[in-house]
């Protein structure tokens, strides 16, 4: 059952869904708005060939910070990770979707990739997919609202919550734009 705006404020309220920060215009009817962080990370085309991940390939990626006022380009057809302004906990019953907004759809910006999904116990800043379908650039200022998380309680509580120690759960905690694990499945 996906969580209304009274219920979402009841969890928020209850401390057992922590967005932080979070203001109250950002709660939607059914979902609560997020916005971008200022961490990114793109592809070191020059250094590498082509990608395997199942090697490891040491600085595939670059970080690249936005300072406050500045703007991250996302050229047509680029792909790199973003990342929330918000830090997120959920508890061990209740599941977040993220979804792109539909006004930056329009425009051919698209969040994620296969990244919707945001497990029971998480904890952290969620990294974002972001590929660029339009034929212009796409200007992406920190704290624009990128974002929307829905979220749906579970028929039970899950026996191993996201991050519990034997799931080899490669993103709980993290901060950043957070490159791939796929070397460590």
């Amino acid at each position: 059952m996906v969580l209304s705006d009274i219920d979402i404020k009841k969890e928020l309220k209850d401390g057992r869904i922590i967005i932080e920060p979070l203001k109250e215009k950002d709660i939607q009817p059914a979902s609560v708005d997020v916005r971008l962080g200022s961490h990114f990370r793109i592809f070191k085309n020059s250094n590498h060939a082509y990608i395997d991940p199942e090697k490891d390939q040491e600085n595939l990626t670059e970080e690249i910070i936005v300072p406050e006022g500045e703007a991250f380009v996302l050229h047509p057809g680029q792909f790199a990770l973003g990342t929330t302004f918000e830090k997120l906990t959920l508890p061990d019953d209740i599941l977040g979707k993220l979804e792109g907004k539909s006004t930056l759809g329009r425009l051919g910006l698209m969040i994620h990739s296969t990244a919707g999904y945001v497990d029971p116990g998480w904890n952290g800043e969620l990294t974002l997919e972001l590929s660029n379908v339009a034929t212009l650039p796409i200007m992406l200022r920190p704290r624009m609202r990128i974002g929307q998380l829905s979220f749906e309680r579970m028929s039970s509580s899950v026996e191993r919550p996201y991050g519990s120690s034997d799931l080899g759960s490669h993103y709980q905690n993290q901060v950043g734009a957070t490159p791939s694990s796929a070397l460590k499945d």
